[in-house]
């Protein structure tokens, strides 16, 4: 899995890019070419899953419990 600063930067180009009106990217020496903006949409929706998920981890859990007494 890549990590949080490449996550970022993949997020940037194709922000970029669709903000442009342009449906290719160039990045770190690839070319990728989006069929339509909907799938451009669903490519950065990923990428913010992602970052979301690389960002928020769960560090400290604490339970608590009662007899009902």
């Amino acid at each position: 899995m890549a990590d949080l600063a490449q996550l970022s930067a993949w997020r940037d180009a194709l922000m970029a890019a669709r903000y442009r009106g342009v449906r290719t990217v160039e990045y770190e020496g690839k070319r990728i070419t989006y069929a339509s903006d909907g799938e451009m949409a669903s490519a950065l929706a990923d990428l913010n899953r992602q970052i979301a998920g690389a960002t928020e981890r769960i560090s400290v859990v604490r339970i608590q419990s009662s007899k009902g007494l």
